[in-house]
């Protein structure tokens, strides 16, 4: 009985190992592109959660601006405006016919008096809302009406300069930012004590830096953070609510020579922005439902 030997010839050796690790290589090519894919559509997935989460946040604070705009608005309405109007009705009763002449124009010329304040309080809550001089001439010429009015008080020194404000933004975007420099102002005035604030507005990559500096008590970036977890810091709250909207940026510090503080905002010129007028009647519903 012969055993038979068979030997593969070397040529068919080394082609059958070639095509095994031509096959091993292109199942770890394959394998890897798999993984990158993968890889690449949870990268991108999380990408979109975190604008979805981002884009809820500014409707959030959006949604919120407007209705603290909506409470004071009616605030004014209710203590200001609604006694004046009670007050005028208490003058034309009734019983007004009956009075002598000289008693119901006695009571007319009150209730014209009565009217006409009322008619400037409720054109100072517009303006209030919309500064004539913002919406017809944009945030240089407002800033600056601002900074006259404080001056021409003759306490404190107050100056505003623009240097490359040649382009407006956007109607709300300056309201925005209007009420960030006017809070602010409010704030300094109010606790700070200074003898002088000036403000200066430049453009930088792509970004309006707006800085304010004064010479009276200040804060600094710490102390801002830890006043704005205060329940009572309404209006540093308002401040970085508006500032999200905005895509921008706070900072509080001292100057370089140490003898006054200075505050800068900076926010991104062409960086899209969820409009506080556009926040619909639905959407405030669906705010409400979600934190009842």
């Amino acid at each position: 009985m012969f055993l038979l030997q068979t030997t593969i010839p070397a040529p068919v050796s080394v082609l059958v190992l070639g095509s095994i690790g031509i096959l091993v290589l292109v199942v770890g090519v394959i394998s890897a592109i798999v993984l990158h894919q993968r890889k690449i559509l949870h990268f991108n997935k999380k990408i979109q959660e975190m604008e979805a989460a981002h884009q809820k946040n500014l409707l959030d604070a959006s949604i919120k601006l407007q209705e603290e705009e909506r409470q004071r608005l009616a605030s004014d309405l209710h203590d200001d405006a609604g006694p004046l109007l009670a007050t005028a009705r208490l003058y034309l009763n009734e019983n007004l016919i009956n009075y002598e002449k000289s008693e119901q124009l006695q009571a007319i010329l009150q209730t014209r008096g009565i009217i006409d304040e009322t008619i400037m309080l409720v054109r100072n809550i517009s303006h209030n809302l919309m500064p004539p001089t913002l919406k017809n001439f944009g945030l240089e010429s407002a800033v600056t009406d601002m900074f006259q009015k404080i001056s021409n008080s003759g306490a404190i020194k107050a100056s505003s300069r623009f240097h490359n404000y040649s382009e407006r933004l956007r109607e709300d975007r300056e309201l925005l930012i209007f009420r960030i420099i006017q809070e602010l102002l409010n704030n300094i005035l109010k606790h700070s004590k200074p003898s002088y604030i000036n403000l200066n507005q430049t453009i930088h990559e792509g970004s309006l830096y707006i800085r304010i500096q004064h010479d009276g008590g200040g804060i600094l970036q710490s102390d801002f953070y830890r006043l704005n977890r205060n329940v009572n810091g309404l209006g540093l709250k308002n401040i970085t609510g508006r500032l999200k909207v905005l895509f921008g940026n706070i900072n509080f510090e001292r100057d370089i020579t140490n003898t006054a503080f200075k505050v800068t905002i900076d926010v991104p010129i062409n960086e899209p922005v969820v409009a506080v007028q556009e926040v619909s009647e639905e959407m405030l519903n669906k705010y409400y439902n979600r934190n009842k």
